[in-house]
């Protein structure tokens, strides 16, 4: 009996080096990306944009591949700070590929589709009013607006069948400020101020 306690306790270290090596790694691997998540958090709240584009970068990049649901919620939030720093032509591209990604995965987070597709329906209201503020033609900012009134229109649908108002009624709001951007003359578009999010 003393002598199987001896190995037991001999292998030990070995065990635990075997774990540190394996999965442990694993688990370091996700700590350093809580690490870069915590530091894209206080630039959001300090609304420095570049510093959270950064570190959502730099956490997507040392996520192991197999966090699909980490990862999604990383590029949600990255996408959302691209478009708060102004980029939104690689944002509302970004969005686009996740909202088509998570709907294809029948797994996907309904939760978390349901705000990246309000996240794309803002990118492309902004991309339309930027585009008609540019003086593109009504050929090629027409299909941006009709995207986010589809998009919002789901929003507000969804937002209906699960007794959510009053989402539903943002939503709708949105939809309704989407409808006055594609009718409003653009002499009345250029004096007001590009709104906010």
């Amino acid at each position: 009996m003393r002598s199987a306690i001896l190995l037991v306790w001999l292998f030990l270290p070995l065990g635990g080096w075997i774990y540190h090596a394996g999965p442990g790694q694993d688990l370091m691997k996700l700590d350093e990306v809580d690490g870069f998540l915590d530091r894209a958090d206080t630039a959001v709240a300090k609304q420095d944009w570049v510093a959270a584009i950064k570190n959502y970068n730099k956490a997507l990049a040392a996520l192991p591949a197999e966090e699909v649901h980490a990862s999604r919620h990383i590029r949600l939030a990255l996408n959302q700070a691209r478009m708060m720093h102004k980029d939104l032509p690689k944002s509302r591209a970004a969005l686009t590929k996740l909202v088509d990604e998570m709907v294809a995965d029948k797994a996907a987070d309904p939760e978390l589709l349901t705000e990246a597709r309000k996240a794309q329906a803002c990118s492309q209201y902004y991309m339309t009013w930027l585009m008609r503020l540019e003086g593109y033609a009504r050929a090629e900012w027409e299909p941006e607006i009709d995207a986010a009134r589809q998009n919002y229109r789901l929003l507000a649908e969804q937002a209906e069948d699960t007794g959510k108002q009053a989402k539903a009624k943002h939503c709708l709001e949105d939809l309704e400020s989407a409808v006055k951007l594609a009718r409003i003359d653009l002499e009345e578009l250029q004096g007001i101020p590009l709104p906010s999010q």
